[in-house]
């Protein structure tokens, strides 16, 4: 909810994360944010010159912390490096199970955009993504796994983001909790070079 007390534009960006994450972009118009945040639009449009550029804030004010949170999950977690990466998955299907829960804002928001690849709000996801990625590169790298790290990192998002697709798919928790297992198995059985793919046709995927 918008803090009363907060200035302005962090009151703009309270009410849009509410009702973007709530309700999705597209559905969500510049009048319901002016209400929800108990402004004029003209105050609103001081602060924001279009819905596009509230869009990437919204996700910009997201960023930090989101990645503090999955820092903190990590960092209370007991264990080697691969347990305390599994308690931020299990974390995220907790999160999951949660009546509000409506998955990932940046990979939702991206989806929403996807024929607009030049919008600002694909790029504040895109750095989100990649400082995530960055964050368990370096906890990898620590724990030893020197010229794997990234590729593990790697990895690691891409069962991360795949367990926030399926589990709001299913509308089950239980496959990141798979996506736990299998981000442990990842990072104790290390990571082999990579074989080409066999070639297939887009129209099949």
């Amino acid at each position: 909810m918008p803090r009363p007390s907060a200035p302005t534009r962090d009151r703009i960006i309270d009410a849009a994360s509410a009702l973007f994450y709530g309700e999705g972009i597209r559905a969500v118009s510049m009048d319901a944010v002016a209400a929800k945040a108990d402004i004029a639009k003209k105050t609103l449009y001081y602060h924001f010159r279009s819905k596009d550029d509230l869009i990437a804030a919204y996700l910009e004010a997201r960023d930090a912390p989101n990645l503090r949170l999955f820092q903190s999950w990590f960092d209370e977690a007991q264990g080697d490096v691969a347990d305390k990466i599994r308690s931020v998955f299990l974390h995220l299907a907790t999160s999951a199970r949660h009546r509000k829960w409506k998955g990932c804002g940046f990979l939702r928001t991206s989806v929403e955009l996807f024929d607009v690849p030049g919008h600002p709000a694909i790029a504040a996801a895109r750095v989100h993504k990649r400082r995530v990625e960055d964050w368990l590169c370096t906890i990898l790298d620590s724990a030893g796994h020197g010229q794997n790290a990234r590729r593990l990192a790697r990895h690691l998002i891409l069962l991360m983001d795949g367990g926030f697709a399926v589990v709001l798919l299913h509308r089950d928790a239980s496959y990141m909790e798979s996506a736990a297992d299998a981000a442990v198995t990842l990072i104790r059985g290390g990571v082999t070079s990579a074989q080409p793919p066999e070639e297939t046709s887009a129209t099949n995927l």
